[in-house]
């Protein structure tokens, strides 16, 4: 590959120059560091490298190794006039790149797939996880991967113990990465086992979230990047979404060449016959990058290397230079978080919660402590939700040591949850907030129409009955409604003779449960009977919250005056 990519920078030095030129002009306004705002948005407002990045920094791969071969220049297709250098092995550069392993591409095509359905709004290309995973992991190790899409060997990056990546403790127990001392990020979307807990998807419908299975760690990168509403097809969302996953400059030039070359034409090869890359982030011999304006060598010449030589050491025996001491981040001096004034969180099914979560990091002297990332994870059988539709949000605090979670979306179910709050890369003490969802409630019922409901003995309403519920003058959807035919308007028992409703199997049923408003706050109960028995009778309706409704039902015999009685003379019919 480095023979390659000596021959295809030979090839378009100019171009490259002025690639890095336009990828630069994109993410200029980018930094390594990123974080979530208050309202569930990703910023890279100050965020500039600082000590604690080397903690887990909320990235999908803790800023973990990744290759560093860049695409072609030319185009994806195989050249015809593209001929080897003497002693070379033939190889259509285009070809190797451009081709996708099989499987590889059916689970990037198919979480491309998932997503237009479950966040219409994110327009995330197959070619951009294309692009993550050509990066992480070489397209599964150039589609080393079983028929299911599970890789042949798990793939395992290097330990994050801090020695020339982040350092992040065992956060799994060694469930996923083998490692119970330090996480190591895992699969072929390279996802470290704390964000695989939150953001692991089970894409092949085996009922596993496996990380280590293309399916799944395709349709987790493809929700991951579609968080905090992020448009895709805007360039300003699309780099945060490719920092957040590693908050690396030359991870998102890297990523976003690799996303244009693929959007240029790709095609199908067969498993396990992928071109894996060969350089990498950690290797420090590397002197390519996208940036290098350097000119290639000439036949027979060598060329130095782009990067500064090393100094001459000095003549005589050196001094072994003192370890400085690491100065305290300010995660390192926080001791705790409190709670910042949070108000009761409470939310119908359905709606916003207008209350937010706050959270404060403060020293052991009760010092604020400004620049902390705190972890917001929901917890919980909920189907409750931060703003763009995850459990987990990061937000850095203010000058104040303030981080405010993103706005909660209620769910359909009722009950309680639990928001946890936590320091990013620390132990210390957290907070747990309760946050309750109640059930969908009407405060008026109303009937839409006001025709008179009548019947004769032994038949059936002509009209089926339509009620409208709102609250607070807007439309109530989702609320749970009864029906109750009862004795009258002062007892609410059952009524046991006159209107009835039937059941699926025709039997005769008085009170109606588990009705609901549609989206329009409308309900049409089901068809009204009679027995022989005459008279005014009532209707009662009710729904969630309290909003009643009585309709009054008349059972009346035919009115006989618009025919004449027959004649006590006449004959009877036979």
């Amino acid at each position: 590959m480095a023979a390659q990519f000596g021959r295809r920078l030979a090839k378009g030095a100019a171009t490259t120059a002025v690639a890095a030129v336009a990828v630069a002009a994109l993410s200029a306004s980018q930094a390594p560091g990123v974080s979530v705002d208050d309202h569930g948005r990703q910023t890279a407002a100050d965020a500039q490298p600082t000590p604690e990045a080397t903690a887990d920094s909320g990235t999908a791969t803790g800023n973990s190794r990744y290759y560093t071969d860049l695409p072609p220049l030319d185009s994806p297709n195989p050249s015809p006039s593209a001929s080897p250098s003497a002693g070379s092995t033939p190889v259509a550069q285009g070809a190797a790149e451009a081709g996708i392993p099989a499987t590889v591409l059916d689970a990037y095509k198919k979480a491309e797939q998932a997503l237009k359905e479950a966040k219409p709004g994110c327009n995330l290309p197959w070619q951009l996880l294309a692009a993550i995973g050509k990066v992480e992991s070489g397209q599964a190790r150039g589609g080393e991967v079983t028929a299911d899409g599970t890789t042949i060997t798990p793939i395992l990056g290097p330990q994050l113990d801090g020695n020339g990546f982040a350092l992040i403790k065992d956060t799994d127990g060694g469930k996923y990465d083998g490692n119970s001392q330090y996480d190591q990020a895992v699969g072929p979307m390279q996802f470290i086992p704390s964000t695989w807990a939150w953001a692991g998807r089970d894409g092949n419908g085996d009922g596993v979230k496996d990380p280590n299975n293309v399916y799944d760690a395709a349709l987790a990168a493809a929700h991951y990047l579609c968080r905090n509403n992020w448009d895709l097809s805007q360039q300003s969302n699309l780099n945060s979404a490719i920092l957040s996953y590693n908050g690396s400059q030359d991870y998102l030039n890297l990523v976003l060449s690799w996303l244009e070359y693929y959007r240029k034409g790709t095609h199908e090869i067969p498993d396990g016959t992928g071109t894996l890359p060969s350089h990498s982030s950690d290797d420090k011999t590397k002197t390519h990058s996208r940036t290098t304006t350097t000119k290639p060598a000439k036949p027979g010449k060598t060329t130095p290397p782009s990067s500064s030589p090393s100094p001459t050491p000095p003549s005589g025996t050196p001094s072994t230079p003192s370890t400085p001491s690491p100065t305290p981040t300010p995660t390192d001096t926080v001791d705790r978080l409190a709670d910042a004034g949070t108000p009761k969180l409470t939310a119908m099914a359905g709606d916003a919660f207008t209350e937010k979560i706050s959270t404060k990091a403060v020293t052991k002297a009760g010092k604020a402590v400004a620049k902390v990332r705190v972890r917001f994870t929901i917890v919980g059988t909920t189907d409750s939700a931060f703003t763009g539709g995850e459990k987990v949000a990061t937000v850095v605090t203010n000058n104040s040591g303030v981080a405010v979670a993103p706005a909660l979306q209620a769910g359909e179910k009722t009950g309680d949850f639990t928001v946890r709050a936590t320091v990013v890369g620390r132990a210390v003490t957290g907070v747990d907030y309760k946050a309750s969802v109640t059930e969908r409630v009407a405060d008026t019922l109303v009937r839409t129409s006001d025709t008179a409901l009548t019947c004769t003995p032994g038949g059936q309403f002509a009209d089926q009955v339509e009620v409208k519920a709102t609250y607070k003058g807007a439309v109530a959807d989702k609320v749970g409604v009864t029906a109750t035919l009862v004795k009258s308007v002062l007892d609410p028992t059952e009524d046991d003779k006159g209107p009835y409703f039937k059941d699926a199997d025709g039997k005769t049923v008085r009170t109606l449960t588990g009705l609901q408003t549609d989206a329009d706050g409308l309900l049409k109960l089901p068809q009204l009977y009679s027995d022989d028995t005459t008279g005014t009778f009532v209707l009662r309706i009710t729904t969630a919250g309290g909003a009643t409704l009585d309709v009054q039902l008349t059972v009346a015999a035919a009115d006989s005056s618009a025919s004449p009685s027959p004649s006590p003379s006449a004959s009877p019919s036979a």
